[in-house]
């Protein structure tokens, strides 16, 4: 398997054109198997994967902690993106409280420095916009550390237009991360539009609508206490046996072409743009090589078409978060 690279940002670094979200081999998506969520960053950086997520909030901490012990000794294989802007205290998230005052980012750059145990990030994302902090001074803090050495680039999470362009203004942005998938498509009519003109990366987070497109889920109560799926509105109830009936298009064009409804998925995010770049999440490597090979995978107009038909917004059920993460998004 050969993965092709993609842009990073007008001008930007080249990466691999399917990353890995690293948040699942900590929380969220049941227990964690340190030793296989090891294995699959080893082989992720063996196939060419060299585009790794993570944050200072994911564990916290943890998930840092887990891919710098990682990457010892194989640091120069790896681009590295966290992220900062929640508030921590006494190593617990606090709801969904938000810090990105200068002060708080340059310490939360220290600490993503110490457990990711190297000396620079290669992107660094505000996770979610502080409406307390004006953007101009976060975009300048986050400048100062590139000025220093400890960042190479900088981006936005869950950003909207304005203050897309407030940050860019101030200093240029490489990426913005977003939920973008066949079923949730918020970003297409201002937010893709801007990135275009502006030569900013998008990077599709839960590009598998946080698996309901592989077809191998279960109805939210199914799911344990603790799972994110269990409280995904998407998976509650009649929600999910319409949001079954409208994903069954993924299902039979990836029997159309002997292969998994995922990896059609992901597909079609590729189709996108060159400067998109998803970042499927995994703890295994039977999935993250699944995922890579979507790279590979050619839809066809028709089947673009029927995808686009079938899951077109309107036609999917359920929020795509509860009411307390959709207040914190800057759209």
């Amino acid at each position: 398997m050969t993965l092709q690279t993609r842009e990073l940002g007008r001008g930007g670094p080249k990466v691999s054109a399917i990353g890995l979200g690293c948040m699942g081999m900590s929380q969220s998506y049941g227990p964690a198997d340190e030793a296989e969520s090891i294995a699959t960053l080893h082989r992720a950086l063996e196939l060419g994967c060299n585009f790794l997520d993570t944050a200072e909030v994911y564990g916290p901490h943890t998930n840092e902690d887990l891919i710098g012990r990682a990457l010892e000794g194989r640091r120069g294989q790896a681009f590295i993106a966290t992220k900062f802007g929640f508030r921590i205290v006494d190593g617990k998230q606090a709801g969904a409280e938000r810090d990105s005052t200068p002060a708080n980012i340059r310490a939360a750059v220290e600490g993503s420095l110490k457990r990711l145990r190297t000396d620079h990030i290669d992107l660094l994302y505000q996770h979610r916009v502080d409406p307390n902090v004006p953007m101009e001074d976060v975009a300048g803090t986050v400048a100062g550390l590139v000025a220093a050495g400890k960042v190479r680039y900088f981006g936005l999470s869950e950003a909207g237009v304005s203050n897309i362009r407030r940050a860019h203004a101030v200093h240029p942005v490489a990426a913005v991360q977003s939920e973008y998938s066949l079923w949730e498509r918020n970003l297409e009519p201002e937010i893709m539009p801007l990135l275009n003109e502006l030569g900013i990366a998008l990077v599709p987070f839960s590009p598998l609508g946080r698996g309901f497109l592989t077809g191998a889920v279960l109805p939210a109560e199914d799911y344990p206490q603790g799972d994110f799926r269990r409280n995904d509105p998407r998976y509650q109830g009649e929600n999910f046996i319409a949001n079954m009936r409208a994903a069954a298009v993924v299902k039979d064009i990836a029997t159309e072409l002997s292969a998994k409804p995922g990896q059609v998925a992901l597909a079609w995010v590729l189709t996108k743009g060159e400067r998109v770049i998803p970042i499927p999440g995994t703890k295994r490597r039977t999935y993250l090589e699944e995922n890579l090979a979507a790279a590979a995978l050619t839809l066809s107009s028709v089947q673009l078409q029927a995808l686009d038909a079938a899951m077109s917004p309107g036609k999917i059920a359920g929020d795509r978060y509860a009411a307390a993460i959709m207040a914190i998004i800057d759209r």
